[in-house]
């Protein structure tokens, strides 16, 4: 990481699980911080927290907290990043938003560094989008091998952890299991994040559901995947499913491409490709499992197998730690961009 230039940063949403993520990620990677600005709401403000061997004071997020930073990393929900990111952009900051709130906007470019890095430079709003973990999970074991083949079209199902749903997630998941642990049952108090028992279960159900029947989740997977890869006439269909696992989601997807495949190919050419490997042979029962990727920055592929439906087809399986790289990580890698 080069030293010689270092920038004001700014984290909004500082004392969340992503922000502090982020702030692992700033710290691991040697970002070059001049000065760095913590901000959250206004219960947060006075917060300390520790970065670099130094405890820095979360300050109360306002339109005018921006003056002089460089770079303004926002983990703040939707809402938030709406209200306070033009403000951000308008003092001068590049905005890299987790949010969902700008990923469409064809003024806002969506950024997976290893497969659109140039995408930054084209920002005429000042705001650079983070994609959905999912969607970024996927992509990261699929773009390698579009470049060999060339994508026609997705079919994914996801497993996704929960803490996707935020801490909260967690929380509800680790008391069901003690209630059913103690040889008790799980009570309708004890299910606020999810509509259904999610211990010992699986919900097919992540975020709303639209008129067509898929949950936005997913239509995510098919927008997000269009936008990224400038392929707009590529086919996706999607199914989420909420799983009993606290950290990392799991993708399984059926790829077709233009052009005859290879798996001995495919394989071959995650080896040297960044921030994905392959862990993929089933004699020795070696393929990736959430608990593989949690708390790392690479996302791992296995199962990678001819599809035997249709033509020029791959089945697969990606694991990626959705906090780190689904979230923080590739907001951390977008400011090394710019």
């Amino acid at each position: 990481m080069n030293t010689t230039n270092p920038k004001h940063v700014a984290v909004v949403g500082a004392t969340g699980a992503v922000g502090q993520e982020m702030l692992d990620c700033l710290e691991a990677r040697d970002f070059p911080i001049s000065e760095l600005t913590l901000l959250a709401s206004a219960r947060s403000a006075g917060k300390e927290i520790s970065f670099r061997g130094k405890l820095i004071k979360v300050k109360e997020l306002t339109h005018d907290s921006f003056e002089g930073v460089d770079i303004a990393l926002f983990s703040a929900g939707g809402g938030l990043s709406l209200e306070f990111a033009p403000s951000a952009a308008a003092a001068g900051a590049v905005v890299i938003d987790n949010s969902s709130a700008f990923r469409m906007d064809e003024d806002v470019p969506l950024v997976v560094p290893e497969v659109n890095p140039e995408a930054v430079q084209d920002r005429p709003k000042g705001i650079i989008a983070n994609p959905n973990c999912t969607t970024i999970i996927t992509l990261m074991a699929l773009y390698p091998l579009h470049k060999l083949y060339g994508l026609k079209s997705i079919i994914a199902s996801s497993y996704q952890a929960v803490s996707g749903s935020g801490a909260q997630g967690i929380i509800e998941l680790d008391d069901q299991i003690k209630a059913l642990g103690a040889g008790g049952e799980v009570t309708p108090d004890m299910m606020n994040v999810y509509p259904v028992q999610i211990a010992s279960n699986v919900i097919p159900h992540v975020d709303a559901f639209t008129e067509n029947g898929y949950t936005k989740e997913e239509l995510k997977m098919l927008n997000e995947s269009r936008k990224i890869l400038a392929l707009p006439e590529l086919k996706v269909t999607c199914t989420c499913v909420r799983v009993p696992v606290h950290r990392s989601h799991s993708v399984s997807v059926t790829a077709q491409f233009e052009k005859p495949v290879d798996v001995a190919e495919a394989r071959a050419t995650f080896a040297d490709y960044p921030g994905i490997n392959a862990k993929d042979n089933p004699d020795e029962q070696l393929y990736p499992v959430p608990l593989d990727t949690t708390q790392k920055d690479d996302c791992l592929i296995g199962r990678i197998r001819k599809d035997m439906v249709f033509n020029n087809a791959l089945a697969l399986w990606v694991v990626g730690d959705q906090v780190r790289k689904g979230a923080a990580l590739n907001a951390v890698q977008i400011a090394e961009l710019v």
